[in-house]
């Protein structure tokens, strides 16, 4: 009889125990995952060429993790530039399920499948978060006999200039293309899949003008290597000079782009939400609140769906926009 009882003792400690396991792991049953990730290399596709408003973002991003420590594991960078974008979105595509890739967006993240045949769409990939806007200024040779958008715009009346912008429809096309018309005149549009490329075009007067954004050639300007003549966005920043906005001079386009951060798509719910956290703290740096006031952008956060939903409206627009002008079909 004893022996029984202890039988009957053991067993029920053993179930207690049993039992007592499988609570902890019950509560614990999504940690292995969160805790599992990261632990891999990270690989950061860079869809256009070095020097770029996306390649500095970036790498600009990649500093402040490393700074602070927010990726346990090593991240490499490579630039995969051609067809406005279509080869690093679709290399990216191609890691599928995977979460281990990532990459940054801009405008061409939306124009370039409207008008390429690309197997890849926004919604295709993972979204983790948009991050800000930013606006383009033309620029013409700092030697240039053009000193205002309105001596520009009165010989392009004449002739139309030729205009260099990086990808082939995207925001670099859109913005010139809608004030030109606005404005009364034709532009003949040069793409540049790199920033070194179309900056060498426009000094060595290749072309009469470039759009870029402010943060990749108000050091040239300073210089006085290039004039800037308009600005497309609200407010032109103080460190291009006395510069008009389109707006201002009655040709307002309300046209801005957005720069975020995808994931390849199908990437598990772990990674996602683990970039979603990171990039909150990233963006209460001081490290990313300089790079914003540096390079002239808008801060405009949006985190997952959020920033799904903003990718699907901005996309309708931009494609409003395209057929309205004849760029597609």
């Amino acid at each position: 009889m004893q022996m029984i009882r202890h039988t009957i003792r053991h067993a029920a400690g053993f179930r207690a125990r049993a039992l007592a396991f499988a609570c902890v792991a019950g509560l614990l049953g999504t940690v292995p995952a969160l805790a599992d990730y990261p632990d891999k290399k990270l690989n950061w596709t860079i869809a256009f060429g070095p020097g770029g408003g996306n390649d500095i973002m970036a790498r600009t991003m990649v500093e402040i993790i490393n700074k602070y420590k927010l990726y346990p594991g090593d991240i490499e960078l490579q630039n995969r530039a051609g067809g406005s974008g279509a080869v690093g979105w679709g290399h990216l595509y191609s890691k599928s399920g995977s979460d281990y890739d990532i990459s940054t967006t801009s405008g061409s993240f939306i124009t370039t499948p409207l008008q390429a045949n690309t197997p890849w769409k926004p919604a295709d990939f993972t979204p983790v978060a948009l991050l800000a806007t930013d606006d383009l200024a033309l620029v013409v040779h700092g030697k240039s006999k053009w000193n205002t958008i309105e001596e520009f715009i009165a010989d392009a009346k004449k002739k139309p200039p030729t205009i260099a912008g990086t990808g082939t429809v995207n925001v670099d096309f859109i913005v010139p293309k809608i004030f030109s018309e606005k404005a009364g005149f034709d532009i003949k549009y040069i793409s540049f899949n790199a920033m070194g490329d179309m900056t060498t075009a426009l000094l060595s007067n290749a072309v009469d003008a470039m759009v870029s954004n402010p943060g990749e050639i108000v050091g040239m300007v300073e210089s006085k290597d290039m004039k800037a003549l308009v600005y497309s966005g609200e407010k032109t920043p103080e460190a291009l000079g006395p510069v008009p906005t389109m707006k201002e001079k009655g040709y307002d386009v309300g046209v801005s782009m957005p720069r975020g951060v995808i994931l390849a798509p199908g990437a598990s719910q772990e990674a996602k939400d683990f970039w979603i956290k990171t990039f909150q703290k990233i963006v209460e740096t001081p490290e990313w609140q300089k790079y914003i006031e540096s390079n002239f952008l808008t801060e405009n956060i949006k985190y997952g769906d959020d920033f799904a939903s903003f990718l699907e409206t901005t996309q309708d627009g931009f494609e409003k926009v395209l057929r309205e002008q004849g760029a597609i079909k």
